[in-house]
């Protein structure tokens, strides 16, 4: 007898087709690869030289979002592995129908001084770009400067809490080189790695691009007479410096800073819950915190400081922010020119180099650089 009549036979299952199975393998490794995007590791290509020579144009890296902490999107709604424009347009890659406010989940620990970092540019939330924060452009640089330091450059010299702080062992600077009327030889410069620079006139006149190894290896050659820093005079004024850089954004002319690339500061770097009094005189270094990251109505009536329409001469900060700088300090546009890096911009911590493609080779055996393959960066 048969005491199993009661159960019915199930239906056997159909098996999926394969349109079906690649569809479904399809949806899975892109949900896949854009929670990993999102949330632990992203690729990133080198694409100016203002690292140099710390990291070269071509290097492809891996970006650590658990290093700081992973960024909740603000953006949810976006295509996939597109940043903000489709591929091939000039459409957005985003909607902005929700609209999420900034969340860290906790990482691995803080940014550091030195710390190669990839962040949002700050600027684009100004016109014409006016992005989200989350989907402006990817920068890269080294911070130079965290939450409460003071900072200053003096005669091209980096200044962090009054203790000449570490310098990065490819960091370059231009330098003027006077030579005997002669040239230089294409291998000499190939072999020093300067890539950067030229003729300035036809006296012997050079400006060359180097670090301190390939500076002292130039002073030695038999037909260079002079090496020198080329340095911008200290108190020379530079309008496209911050703060002057942002004239259109203040309520006030207020005060003129006369800082430039090599002499800058000294400026304390904001820190979440510090209070710093406000007047005529700062108010253009903080402006923009105030009304653009921080997202106040600031305004100036018969000299007093309105925030928010309270009358007000402090500001406690609600962000900590950064001060990012390039390895190539004469070819970066960077912190000295547009200010601090707020918090919800930062992305990830710049952690290896995976490839890096050389397109200005000749050879194509040379295109590789196979020795910056998997280096971890410094």
């Amino acid at each position: 007898m048969n005491w199993k009549f009661w159960k019915k036979d199930k239906p056997a299952k159909k098996k999926k087709g394969f349109v079906r199975e690649w569809v479904d393998a399809i949806v899975f490794a892109v949900i896949a690869a854009t929670i990993i995007r999102l949330f632990l590791i992203e690729a990133y290509t080198i694409p100016t030289s203002s690292m140099e020579k710390s990291l070269l144009i071509g290097d492809f890296l891996f970006v650590s979002k658990v290093s700081y902490g992973p960024r909740i999107p603000m953006t949810p709604l976006a295509f996939p592995f597109a940043h903000h424009t489709l591929p091939g347009t000039n459409s957005k890659a985003y909607l902005e129908w929700i609209k999420l406010p900034y969340y860290r989940l906790p990482g691995f620990g803080d940014i550091e001084n030195n710390d190669v970092v990839v962040f949002n540019y700050p600027m684009e939330s100004d016109a014409p770009f006016n992005r989200p924060v989350d989907k402006r452009e990817n920068y890269i640089k080294r911070c130079v400067a965290i939450p409460g330091d003071k900072l200053e450059v003096k005669e091209g010299v980096l200044f962090i809490n009054d203790k000449e702080a570490d310098k990065p062992e490819k960091m370059q600077h231009s330098y003027n080189v006077k030579t005997n009327g002669t040239g230089f030889n294409k291998l000499v410069l190939r072999k020093l790695d300067i890539t950067e620079g030229g003729r300035t006139s036809n006296l012997g006149d050079f400006s060359l691009t180097m670090t301190d190894e390939a500076r002292d290896e130039v002073e030695k050659l038999a037909n260079v007479q002079e090496v020198k820093a080329s340095l911008a005079e200290p108190g020379a004024y530079a309008e496209y410096i911050f703060p002057n850089s942002d004239p259109g954004l203040r309520s006030t002319a207020g005060k003129k800073f006369f800082w430039n690339v090599d002499n800058f500061g000294p400026i304390t770097i904001p820190k979440k819950g510090e209070t710093v009094q406000l007047n005529k005189d700062n108010l253009p270094i903080y402006e923009r915190l105030i009304k653009v990251y921080e997202g106040n109505d600031l305004k100036i009536e018969e000299s007093q400081i309105y925030i928010n329409g309270v009358e007000t001469s402090e500001y406690t900060f609600k962000m900590d922010y950064y001060f990012m700088m390039g390895d190539n300090r004469h070819n970066s546009a960077d912190s000295r020119f547009w200010g601090f890096v707020p918090e919800d911009h930062i992305v990830g911590k710049a952690v290896f180099i995976w490839l890096s493609i050389d397109k200005n080779a000749t050879k194509l055996s040379e295109r590789i650089r196979w020795r910056r393959m998997f280096s971890l960066i410094d």
